[in-house]
């Protein structure tokens, strides 16, 4: 244990200020010539621009936003399942990663309906836009919409 020691430049000594001018330290003590900053107990309060409006009072911060809990889909147009899926496949998210269509977790996927469709799909995902029911069910397909 007596050998452990810190890594060299680990630790700095403790700046010595006002203690006279061949310190280098003295005089001022680094605190600059007069002004508010060189005052003990002198300095301005966090946020305060000079007398300037401050920007946390000019910003507006009024009423409710309801982004926090905003739910937001992945978009996924027919065209792309046209070419990635064969006839018969079923169209969830576990299938939509593998084929790289959609990326990360704890994702929702929304249908749309730019694009044809020519194979029978199951499409069980959490939305399916009216275009692209109506493209899917014409085709031969089904629709299973998850509820959340």
């Amino acid at each position: 244990m007596d050998e452990i020691r810190a890594p060299k430049g680990a630790t700095k000594k403790k700046r010595i200020v006002g203690r006279g001018n061949g310190s280098t330290r003295g005089g001022t003590s680094g605190r600059g010539s007069n002004g508010q900053n060189a005052r003990s107990g002198g300095g301005v309060r966090l946020g305060f621009e000079g007398g300037q409006m401050p920007l946390y009072r000019r910003v507006a911060r009024r009423g409710f936003s309801n982004h926090p809990f905003k739910i937001d889909y992945k978009t996924v147009n027919l065209r792309e399942l046209e070419d990635k899926f064969s006839d018969g496949d079923t169209v969830n998210l576990e299938t939509l990663k593998d084929k790289g269509i959609v990326k990360g977790k704890n994702i929702r996927v929304k249908i749309l309906g730019d694009g044809e469709v020519t194979k029978k799909l199951t499409i069980d995902v959490e939305k399916v836009s009216a275009g692209a029911k109506e493209k899917i069910e014409k085709a031969g397909g089904n629709i299973v919409v998850k509820e959340g």
